[in-house]
């Protein structure tokens, strides 16, 4: 049985709004185990806000339906629909969706390989960001982050193939989870994780961040020794944003 290494989400991915201009902050990332689909095992099953029956009902499912996963909270599945719903589906109506290996499997398409190009010093967002990071760190009392160059060039090609490629979300097409990301372009580490997020200011984006539970406890975290933060232009959000941790 095969599973994917992704997220401990929150019971939310975050939506944050704020005048002027609309923040988009997505969920926290750390490194666990689940199945990228969940198949419904019941006959008519709820989505809902949380994971819990109190919870409110988002979306309803039916027996049989295959569903996007991007994490577990207890019994709980977080998943995605294909109208972009994310909500949670109990355990108990719902289990991981293995497809059937087919008989004849084509050469896949190998995934493209790291450029050699050497990461470059910081740009004035990326440096203001940092400032931002260890700033808030210092308020609790927790060890101020380096920059490494070489997970900056990570981060600002994730910025980029989210650009790109017109998605916002942990999981590449491209490259995979980010801890796949990682390890192909030669990032080393002991615990990891990932915060994104898309505004026209470094400012916004980082008010954002910390006002979300999840990505405030990553830009926190004690564990972590190094950071790669990389920003780049969309004509969407203004900039995307992508902080890379990770700890040695």
């Amino acid at each position: 049985m095969k599973t994917n290494r992704v997220i401990t989400c929150l019971v939310c991915l975050v939506l944050l709004f704020s005048m002027p201009g609309s923040v988009f902050a997505k969920s926290y990332f750390n490194e666990e185990t689940y199945p990228a689909r969940v198949i419904i095992t019941g006959s008519a099953v709820n989505v809902r806000s949380g994971p819990t029956t109190s919870h409110m009902k988002v979306a309803l499912l039916y027996k049989n339906n295959i569903v996007d996963c991007h994490g577990k909270i207890g019994s709980w599945f977080l998943v995605h629909l294909s109208n972009d719903t994310v909500g949670m589906v109990s355990g108990s109506y719902a289990k991981g969706y293995y497809a059937p290996t087919p008989t004849a499997t084509p050469k896949p398409t190998p995934a493209p390989t790291p450029t050699p190009t050497p990461a470059t010093g910081l740009t004035a967002d990326e440096s203001e960001m940092l400032r931002l990071v260890n700033a808030a760190r210092a308020q609790y009392g927790v060890a101020a982050l380096k920059a490494n160059l070489e997970l900056t060039r990570v981060a600002r090609i994730k910025s980029q193939d989210l650009v790109n490629n017109n998605y916002f979300a942990h999981n590449s097409p491209t490259y995979g989870s980010p801890f796949d990301m990682m390890k192909n372009f030669g990032i080393t580490y002991r615990t990891a994780g990932e915060n994104l997020a898309a505004n026209s200011t470094v400012q916004a984006a980082h008010n954002a961040l910390m006002n979300s539970p999840g990505h405030r406890a990553n830009i926190l975290n004690s564990s972590y020794t190094d950071i790669g933060i990389g920003i780049v232009a969309s004509s969407k959000y203004g900039k995307m944003f992508t902080q890379m941790f990770i700890g040695k």
